[in-house]
């Protein structure tokens, strides 16, 4: 990337994506490639650098190229969810080795750690959110090979210090990656605090209009661990279709709105709901309140996200009842869309989930603040309005 690249803004570089415009017809959109296989010149050379559209897609390459342009790295990878951008990096372990994961974590990929990881021969340890002792203490050496950190944490945001995991990590030997996918780019960048691979569920804010499923990657070092992720992305076609690259690329270009705007409605609501009869605690970095607000306010910057959760008073019973009465907020999985959403996660993850039984999460979106108050206030209250 040029100096002068570097030099434009965040914002100016997510609107224009980078300032590209179409090489065949100059239309300030790019256009959509969906050919598969590309041909060779007579000498059995391929002039434009790609064989297989597996992982040579040209609708790949403007949103890789932007997100290594947000997180300060060298390279980027689009898979074709989350999951499948996390499970490259975990499946690039060997057999026998050992990783680290905090206990408050996304859960279908708590759960694959917990099962499927074991056939794989890994070793996973858990430790307390915000406890470095603890982490420090689950380090095996010479076999820890692998520190995985999600912060804020789904769905309590608990809020752990990425300088500190990356420190641990280079002390014992080890990548550290980081889940980004609720700060965002425009928030937290673990590159630059000494992680050494970034991922995004891109099917959440990346996106942003719930119409893509997609996963990204980002590494600041092109290293032999990070070839064995690359195999696993092509070997395994875990990549997302041309359309639906090129919505990504469509959504990502409002990105740094859409965010403001979700982080300033969340402050709305959390300071709101802090006030509010019948929630037992908002749990929500931007808060001072917050256990983790100082590590937050000192790694996120420009606000501190959309993702929120209300505990209710009364339990399951009383959460299920506040979620049902919400007629703004859709009842539905997921999150980083502009439409808010409401879920309440213990009923959905089941058994063994660390998440409290009263516990609603949020989503907030870019609707009117105040609408979204008021919904929240009626549901609590219980009118029928």
């Amino acid at each position: 990337m040029t100096d002068e690249k570097k030099s434009i803004s965040s914002a100016t570089n997510i609107a224009q994506a980078l300032g590209a415009v179409d090489p065949a017809y100059k239309s300030v959109i790019p256009g959509i490639y969906p050919g598969t296989t590309y041909e060779r010149e007579a000498d059995g050379s391929y002039p434009t650098g790609r064989v297989y559209s597996r992982d040579q897609n040209p609708n790949y390459e403007l949103p890789e190229q932007l997100l290594c342009a947000l997180e300060g790295g060298r390279e980027a990878l689009l898979f074709s969810s989350g999951m499948s951008a996390a499970l490259a990096v975990v499946q690039a372990l060997r057999p026998g080795d050992h990783m680290i994961a905090p206990a408050v974590m996304y859960w279908s990929f708590r759960n694959w750690l917990l099962t499927v990881a074991k056939e794989w021969k890994l070793e996973v340890s858990f430790v307390p959110n915000g406890d470095i002792p603890a982490l420090e203490a689950a380090v095996i050496p010479g076999k820890t090979k692998l520190l995985w950190l999600e912060t804020p944490a789904n769905p309590t945001w608990v809020v752990d210090d990425i300088a500190e995991w990356a420190r641990v990590a280079k002390e014992a030997g080890a990548h550290l990656a980081v889940d980004n996918t609720v700060a965002t780019p425009l928030l937290t960048n673990p590159l630059k605090l000494g992680a050494d691979i970034v991922m995004h569920s891109a099917t959440k804010y990346l996106n942003g209009h719930s119409d893509v499923l997609a996963g990204a990657l980002i590494t600041a070092a092109e290293d032999d661990f990070w070839a064995r992720v690359q195999v696993n992305r092509k070997a395994g076609g875990a990549i997302p279709g041309p359309f639906e690259a090129w919505l990504l690329l469509r959504g990502m270009r409002t990105l740094h709105l859409r965010v403001e705007r979700a982080s300033q409605n969340a402050m709305a609501i959390a300071r709101h709901s802090e006030q509010a009869k019948g929630i037992r605690a908002v749990l929500y970095p931007g808060l001072e309140s917050h256990e983790g607000h100082a590590i937050a306010a000192r790694q996120m910057k420009g606000g501190f996200g959309g993702m929120m959760s209300l505990c209710i008073e009364g339990g399951t019973e009383a959460a299920m009842a506040v979620a049902a009465r919400l007629k703004l907020f859709k009842r539905a999985t997921s999150l980083g869309g502009v439409e808010s959403l409401v879920e309440h996660r213990a009923s959905i993850e089941g058994e063994g989930t660390p998440c409290p039984p009263d516990l609603l999460r949020l989503s907030i979106g870019i609707e009117s603040a105040d609408d979204l108050v008021a919904d929240i206030e009626q549901a609590l209250e219980g009118r029928n309005t």
